[in-house]
């Protein structure tokens, strides 16, 4: 009994909204990128189309265009933000991040509880581990899915590429530690969900991804 995940690009940074669902309808939302009334909409009604009772509310990280849906996820649904500890600094910081890009956003009012590494989320009969991957934002962290053989990599790693580090509370080096450490170990035949682009497999970025090159040649 797999999971379904379907996937949602929302507002103008093009971001992956993830649901996922099992057999029993209940749903998991990851990075709710949703800004536009229409995306909100968009959200709602293939949650009502398809019966599901949206029951966890991830976060990879809290860069704004991750988590502009988190208060009308959180109130639609009466969730709680799941992310780690060093991202409530991020979070906070919404509004004036907001203004910088030109896309007004409201502080996050919703209920957190703070994951770290290696924590089992559970979902149902599912299990999802969590790995801190730094580097792109303070507490980044993937949602690694053992028994499917897939990763919810945020913006860690992209099809060709990696998450950005010249933004504030990105570091460089603590991006190439993440995936030397946490990413390096797991199979080849793993799918990546990243939170822009499309999904990809670890295999094939070990292969044609010039940035993971780079590290393998280290």
């Amino acid at each position: 009994f797999m999971l379904t995940i379907h996937t949602f690009c929302f507002n103008a940074f093009q971001e992956n909204t993830f649901i996922l669902f099992n057999r029993n309808k209940e749903a998991i939302i990851v990075d709710p990128g949703c800004y536009l009334k229409h995306e909100q909409a968009q959200l709602a009604n293939f949650i009502a189309d398809n019966h599901l009772s949206p029951t966890l509310l991830l976060n990879t990280h809290c860069h704004l265009d991750h988590v502009f849906g988190n208060n009308f996820v959180s109130e639609t649904y009466g969730l709680t933000a799941l992310f780690h500890q060093k991202e409530q600094a991020v979070i906070d910081r919404l509004p004036e991040g907001g203004a910088r890009w030109g896309v007004p956003t409201e502080a996050y009012k919703g209920k957190v509880q703070y994951i770290q590494q290696d924590e089992l989320i559970q979902f149902g009969n599912d299990v999802f581990k969590v790995l801190e991957t730094p580097g792109h934002s303070p507490g980044s962290v993937c949602f690694y899915h053992q028994a499917q053989d897939f990763l919810i990599g945020g913006d860690l790693i992209f099809k060709d590429g990696v998450g950005r580090t010249d933004l504030p509370g990105s570091n460089p080096l603590d991006l190439i530690k993440s995936i030397q450490t946490q990413i390096f170990p797991l199979p080849d035949t793993m799918t990546i969900y990243s939170g822009h682009g499309p999904a990809t497999t670890w295999g094939r970025e070990k292969k044609a991804n010039p940035y993971i090159l780079h590290l393998l040649k280290d």
